[in-house]
């Protein structure tokens, strides 16, 4: 509704209005992919993770190239057909998940009306410290979003000699990268150990990206677009990692019986570095080369923390399928 919405007004309060209304249909989509994936896929839920990125990335790279065409176009009704085009593949894609049921599962458990409510309520997020402690660090490791769609182009234009149009062919690498590499990164974690043990190599991947990044304002122009390409690499390189990270971590600490809820929570992660993450990149552009290095060097240290803040409840959380309660009236 908020694409067709955007069709009906060039006023530009209302305008951002409806684009911060679409904002709430793409957050809510994200959990509940996430919720939907883990039950159907069960313990090979990393896998489908790293599917599901590949074809958004593709998708993604696609709308880009959609968009330059009617930016190229520069007219009217090209603009006014972009924005059909969108609005109406939202609405087949609301029919395809409309015909999405619950996956069958012998660990399910069916309820009838008749039988007695549980005695005890489902664990409540907002409660569980250590998840809490464990979101406000995802909110940090996720500030590799901000550098590609903000810190990279200041950085090109206001502070190396890199050409200007080296900017969005770095979002290109990213996404042709993200496609080719996510699905065979995801067998690196073919265990929930395995997944944590993940955060030591992007803890690495963080600190070079921020180095990289510092080093190409102190050469020329092909110097720096070479240190400029690597970092581009080198952060794409943490962001596959963080997502195959990310996705396991969340689904494994939050109880089977409040996944919804916690995943829920952890979703705020992504809206908050949304929000900090354009402050956090452009504080670390004003105070130059040094500004890059602990930037990469804060969002390390955070994921050695994490490594170490989920190492107990991990313990008591085994890959399995979770049971799913069904009600049936």
């Amino acid at each position: 509704m908020a694409s067709f919405a955007l069709l009906t007004t060039d006023n530009y309060v209302l305008l951002i209005v409806f684009s911060a209304a679409g904002g709430f249909g793409d957050r809510a989509a994200n959990v509940l992919t996430k919720l939907y994936a883990t039950r159907v896929s069960g313990p090979d839920r990393i896998r489908y993770q790293a599917i599901s990125r590949t074809a958004a990335n593709a998708g993604w790279a696609l709308g880009g190239l959609t968009a330059a065409a009617a930016l190229a176009l520069g007219t009217t009704a090209a603009y006014h057909w972009l924005l059909l085009g969108d609005a109406l593949s939202f609405v087949a894609i609301a029919t395809l998940t409309m015909r999405c049921g619950e996956p069958p599962s012998p660990a399910r458990t069916v309820a009838t009306s008749k039988d007695a409510p549980p005695a005890s309520r489902p664990p409540n997020p907002w409660r569980d410290r250590t998840y809490l402690a464990y979101v406000a660090t995802e909110t940090v490791l996720f500030l590799d979003d901000a550098v590609f769609k903000v810190g990279l182009p200041l950085w090109i234009a206001h502070a190396s000699a890199a050409p200007h149009g080296l900017a969005p062919l770095l979002m290109v690498l990213n996404n042709v990268l993200v496609v080719a590499l996510q699905v065979p990164l995801a067998r690196l974690a073919a265990t929930t150990a395995a997944t944590r043990n993940l955060l030591i190599p992007l803890s690495a991947a963080f600190a070079l990206g921020g180095c990289t990044l510092a080093l190409s304002a102190t050469g020329g122009a092909m110097t720096a677009a070479l240190l400029l390409t690597a970092s581009a690499t080198t952060f794409t390189l943490a962001e596959m990692l963080h997502a195959t990270v990310s996705w396991e971590l969340s689904v494994a600490l939050a109880p089977d019986t409040a996944q919804g809820a916690y995943l829920g929570v952890h979703g705020l992660a992504q809206s908050i570095q949304r929000s900090i993450g354009p402050l956090a990149v452009t504080a670390a552009i004003a105070t130059g080369p040094f500004g890059w290095t602990a930037f990469g060097g804060a969002i390390a240290l955070t994921c050695m923390i994490q490594h170490r803040l989920v190492r107990r409840p991990l313990a008591q959380t085994p890959l399995s399928v979770p049971p799913v309660t069904v009600s049936e009236q």
